[in-house]
């Protein structure tokens, strides 16, 4: 559908949708609607701006915590051969500062900005899937809590952030220490898939009427880049975790060298992740930054499109860069200097960036506002660690400061300077939207001065102390190396810091007051999400013309509030946005959104309780509370059905449906991005499987291959399944005939399984033997785990089919459904091809 066709984003201003005055109750139906609850029911809440604030606090509380177990390092390591700190406790110390600060505080952060701005930015009324946010949220809260809470009990991990085997197997780690780590942040890497899923379908698919890619603002597409990221990125740390947990728990020899295994796995697997989990950060801090600097400057960002095509090609480029973490493990040298190329390219995106936010600023006028300091701090620090990043990207000065403080200094001013003074000018920045007053600006230079010293008083030594040979990770060093007063220095630094932060909380205390009366544009910046808004967001959702529309629209604030654009009120009685095309931004549907309710909060509980259970192996009531999270997340899929409210008019004459299936449905898209995350699951674990008969490619098949009736028999039963699943979509007219074949699919499915587990099992395979049964083992506990999904969402579609929620028109669950099986029959029958014809194929 054309917004043209009735006012498209090229109109004179002044010609509006709805011209005429609003209904006098319009307006209070809509805020009705949109209401937080009360009372301890208050926790329920969905709505993107109370959800935010919740993530970004908890998440700030992260940085607090791990900002005092670094004060404890410090003073540990201010004088030579202290003994404030035992060397075990160091270790979870420092493990726990690692992973609080990456997994509980820096991720969320940048994820929960997102949540709380997008939205705002986009002039949608909330992002499209608000319980998935809200479960996201809590599932991390719950999690994050209790894990944080095994430094209390002695059992916090102490493998450091890396986990690097064989130090953290069972052999040299038996206590559960390790596992909490594995296993206690499940819940952060399913958070952050979830707010992945969340940010794509909502930048891509609830943009305002013309609010084309084009006109997108950068921090749009930021989170759009940092979204890819984590869907391309986790998967790997997933699987990660999870083969040295199944090692652990069950001898299956993934890393074990003895049994074919290999350490490096773990750090290919852990880098993959861990270098593009830099660029996690950094994307959205350098979004917000492209969005403060034309304030600060008053006047457009230079350079836009090249800024958007650097924050891509960032992206893009991160993932070529893993090994930049191991050159020192050996590996081929034409491999090394393929990677410290790929090292030096990553810096021409991020210098393009920097450029462009200072030609905005010498362009303009600079308000050297709180704000704007941090983003001058930012862009001092961050260039200083980018500059330690091309030398530690030179693999012969790698070799020399690898595994010293330098390497310390270099990552500290790099996360600090690209994140941390970011999201602080991003606090200043955006807290008259979220608060009746701004934060003091005295307060805050202060605040900013003493981070700013402490800071480069703090990490510059360091990289003195490394270049003299101090290594990292030790807990205590002997005097006279030269290091003494260096590292009290560096001591010294770091509670400045502290005094920062301490001073940035006493201001948040003072004049921090959440209200939907904010405080307003006190910047007099020209982006959307300084709109008049509410808990409702706005009262009428605007047409986007320009990359700065309150600046090039004067009017429009006041148009927006007098509800002069689309959507002005509740036409469907509860709360709904506009979805609009992903590229051109052209309405296509209204979507009904649910409110307020219980079911995520308790399905993220039992989430978090399934995982922290699990570790501490009290097996029965894990799988208790997982069934209970999956039955709680059904529940609210259940309440989702819109029923069938009929096509409704969004003002200006436009009539828009509610309900839509296929490529045009936001559910449809959300099924896709998860699959692209399964997807790369499973080509990891393909990469594991070949990375380790490269490791022993004469004693890699360890075990004879079943005879091919057995794997054939299996994947004719898959495609035989996919088959039952495609006449079930087709006959959705005719319920019964639809139901008998979705039924009959699900015993094709777990028999096509059951054949390849017993072929396996009659050939003798044991994954405990060797690491070639482990991951052949591997590839079949994956398609079980995706069989057993299948077999719940059956059943569920089911449900909904004789509840009488499932029809040819309303089929958005049989769509999803049918999606996760036919990749469930790829990933099977590619899962045979590799265990089965490869081996057959090399001549093993």
């Amino acid at each position: 559908m054309n917004i043209q066709a009735s006012q498209g984003p090229d109109a004179r201003a002044e010609e509006l949708p709805n011209e005429a005055p609003r209904p006098d109750d319009e307006f209070a139906q809509l805020k009705r609607i949109w209401d937080p609850p009360r009372g301890i029911h208050f926790i329920t809440v969905v709505n993107n701006t109370y959800v935010g604030l919740f993530y970004i606090g908890t998440a700030f509380l992260f940085f607090v915590l791990a900002g005092i177990l670094a004060l404890l390092m410090r003073s540990q390591l201010a004088v030579p051969q202290a003994g404030l700190i035992a060397q075990g406790t160091y270790n979870q110390l420092f493990t726990m500062h690692g992973t609080v600060m990456m997994f509980l505080f820096a991720v969320p952060a940048v994820e929960a900005m997102g949540v709380y701005l997008l939205p705002n930015m986009q002039a949608a009324r909330d992002l499209p899937f608000p319980r998935l946010s809200a479960y996201a949220f809590w599932a991390y809260f719950f999690g994050g809590i209790a894990f944080f809470c095994t430094l209390f009990f002695g059992v916090a991990p102490d493998g450091g952030w890396f986990m690097y085997p064989p130090l953290t197997s069972t052999q040299y780690s038996p206590g559960i220490n390790a596992d909490f780590w594995l296993l206690g942040i499940g819940f952060i890497e399913i958070s952050a898939i979830a707010g992945a899923i969340e940010i794509v379908v909502g930048v891509l698919r609830t943009r305002a009427p013309g609010m084309s890619l084009d006109r997108m603002p950068v921090y749009c597409w930021a989170m759009l880049v940092f979204a890819g990221l984590i869907i391309f990125a986790f998967p790997a740390i997933i699987l990660g975790t999870l083969l040295l947990e199944i090692e652990r728990a069950f001898g299956w020899p993934f890393f074990i060298a003895e049994k074919g295994g290999s350490p490096l796995l773990w750090q290919h697997l852990f880098w993959f992740f861990g270098h593009p989990e830099v660029y996690i950060i950094f994307l959205p801090a350098a979004g917000m930054v492209s969005m403060i600097v034309p304030t600060i400057a008053g006047s457009p960002l230079v350079a836009h499109r090249l800024v958007v095509l650097a924050l891509i090609a960032t992206g893009f480029i991160s993932f070529g860069v893993w090994v930049h973490h191991m050159f020192t493990t050996g590996i081929p040298q034409l491999s090394l200097s393929f990677f410290s190329a790929a090292s030096m390219a990553v810096s021409v995106p991020s210098g393009i960036q920097v450029f462009a936010w200072i030609a905005t600023i010498a362009r303009g006028r600079v308000m050297l506002t709180t704000p704007a300091l941090f983003v001058i701090g930012f862009l001092f620090i961050f260039t200083l660690g980018g500059l330690t990043g091309v030398m530690v990207g030179m693999v012969p000065f790698d070799w020399q400061a690898h595994d010293t403080y330098f390497v310390v200094a270099h990552f500290h001013y790099v996360l600090i300077g690209g994140m941390v003074f970011p999201l602080f000018a991003a606090f200043y920045y955006w807290t008259p939207h979220t608060s009746r007053r701004p934060l003091s600006e005295r307060l805050g230079r202060w605040v900013f001065g003493l981070i700013f010293a402490g800071v480069n008083v703090a990490f510059f030594p360091m990289h003195i102390t490394g270049l003299m040979g101090m290594p990292r990770r030790v807990y205590t060093y002997p005097a006279g190396m030269g290091w003494d007063w260096l590292n009290l220095v560096s001591t010294v630094g770091a509670f400045l810091v502290a005094a920062g932060v301490a001073l940035f909380l006493i201001d948040l205390l003072r004049n921090f007051r959440p209200s939907p009366d904010n405080a307003g544009n006190v910047w007099n910046a020209g982006t959307l999400e300084w709109l008049p808004s509410g808990d409702y967001a706005n009262r009428s959702i605007p047409i986007v013309r320009t990359h700065y529309p309150l600046w090039d629209q004067p009017r429009l604030a006041e148009d927006v509030e007098a509800g002069r654009y689309y959507l002005p009120g509740a036409p469907t009685g509860g709360r709904e946005t506009i979805v609009t095309s992903p590229v051109h931004a052209e309405p296509q549907y209204v979507v009904q959104m649910p409110g307020p309710g219980w079911a995520p909060v308790l399905a993220a509980f039992f989430t978090a309780a399934f995982f922290l259970l699990l570790t501490v192996k009290l097996v029965w009531p894990a799988l208790a509370c997982g069934v209970l999270a999956v039955g709680f997340v059904l529940r609210w899929l259940w309440d989702t059905d819109p029923g069938r409210t009929p096509p409704v008019d969004i003002g200006g004459g436009l009539t828009l449906p509610t309900y839509v299936t296929g490529p045009m449905s936001h559910a449809w898209w959300a099924m896709i991005v998860l699959l692209l995350v399964a997807g790369t699951l499973f080509v990891c674990l393909l990469f594991s499987y070949f990375f380790l008969w490269t490791v022993n490619p004469r004693g890699w098949f360890a075990a004879p291959l079943p005879d091919l009736v057995w794997p054939a028999g299996a994947a004719i039963l898959y495609g035989l399944g996919s088959v039952m699943i495609v006449v079930a979509g087709r006959t959705l007219w005719r319920p019964w005939t639809s139901r008998l074949a979705l039924a009959a699919a699900v015993p094709l499915l777990v028999c096509a399984l059951g054949i390849d587990i017993n072929a396996h099992l009659q050939s003798g395979l044991r994954p405990q033997d060797t690491s070639y049964g482990a991951v052949v083992a591997m590839f079949l506990s994956l398609q079980g785990f995706y069989v057993g999904t299948l077999i719940v969402m059956a059943f569920y579609t089911l449900a909904r089919s004789f509840a009488g929620k499932l029809d040819q028109v309303r089929r958005g669950t049989f769509d999803n459904t049918m999606l996760l099986w036919h990749f469930a029959t790829a990933q099977g029958l590619a899962g045979i091809a590799v265990v089965q014809f490869f081996p057959r194929l090399v001549g093993e």
